[in-house]
């Protein structure tokens, strides 16, 4: 009755669609078509709902305008919410420029950008580890940069009161890769923390052995483009190693390629799945990512060293 019901108003939307067309007065297909067109697709869903009543269709065809209505508002929200949420990311970063020309920190203080997408369990142990009284060098993470709104690394920035910058991929990827904000800052180490973008080559080439990474795998196996988080554990158990860990690693134009720095073991259980592995790599991640950042700061940033 539903296909009736289409083919019956459909006919009828092209006899009234004519009918109406002929009253124009237009004859030049140019414009007739076009015209032609609108019409129809203004008439139809009237027919379809005049036809429905007598097929007994219209409770159906109602319901199915109402669905499409709601969708169409959900898609006009959505796109305001991004357009807010655009025009307040530009204010958060227009905010931010200022702070950064005064917050540069004066004498022989390091200063670190952590470059994080999530919860940022890696900052939050970072973070600790050079405000504890036992590290007597002067660090300081001077810049959270995040990808993702509401991420929970940016609370973690907010709490430590420390500079955050929202960034957006045209002007991240196509635009000047925010290196204005990084010298301003006077930032001499970039550290990524479970950032999932891929470094773009300005920032490589103003950061030389100066941005690090760390990979929750023992590369140069189960790295590579889409090797993160549990897949890269998925892996790891499906190949059945007996061996798995993290490597911290300089950062190059390639995925997961640049020279090693730093790497420790755990063992792989027979009973691991991809939550239960991941849960020892991240003790090794947050035991040993602040002390080798320390160690490269101490040694200068493009010397490797061993454990």
């Amino acid at each position: 009755m539903i296909l009736i019901t289409f083919a019956v108003a459909g006919s009828l939307t092209g006899y009234a669609g004519k009918k109406i067309m002929g009253f124009t007065g237009i004859e030049a297909a140019g414009i007739y078509i076009p015209i032609y067109v609108v019409v129809v697709t203004l008439i139809w869903p009237l027919m379809v709902i005049v036809i429905s009543v007598p097929m007994g269709q219209f409770v159906f065809f109602r319901g199915y305008l109402k669905k499409m209505g709601r969708r169409i508002r959900g898609k006009r929200k959505d796109q305001m919410n991004k357009e807010q949420m655009n025009k307040e990311q530009g204010e958060m970063i227009n905010g931010q420029r200022s702070m950064f020309k005064v917050q540069t920190g004066t004498g022989n203080q390091k200063r670190l950008a952590i470059f994080a997408s999530g919860t940022g369990s890696n900052t939050q142990q970072i973070i600790d580890y050079f405000t504890s009284p036992s590290v007597k060098w002067h660090v300081t993470v001077s810049l959270i940069v995040c990808n993702k709104p509401g991420a929970g690394v940016l609370q973690i920035a907010q709490t430590k009161k420390i500079n955050t910058l929202l960034i957006d991929r045209e002007r991240f990827f196509y635009g000047d890769a925010y290196l204005d904000v990084l010298h301003e800052t006077k930032i001499e180490l970039i550290v990524l923390a479970g950032f999932l973008w891929k470094i773009p080559l300005p920032i490589i080439h103003a950061f030389p052995k100066r941005i690090i990474n760390i990979h929750p795998a023992l590369l140069p196996k189960y790295g590579g483009k889409g090797m993160y988080g549990n897949k890269v554990h998925e892996a790891v158990i499906e190949a059945g190693e007996k061996k798995s860990g993290i490597t911290i690693h300089y950062v190059d134009e390639h995925y997961d390629e640049g020279d090693i720095i730093f790497q420790a073991t755990c063992d792989v259980l027979p009973a691991d799945t991809p939550e239960t592995l991941a849960q020892r790599i991240h003790k090794l991640e947050h035991k040993h990512y602040p002390a080798v950042i320390e160690r490269l700061i101490r040694n200068s940033p493009g010397k490797k060293f061993h454990s």
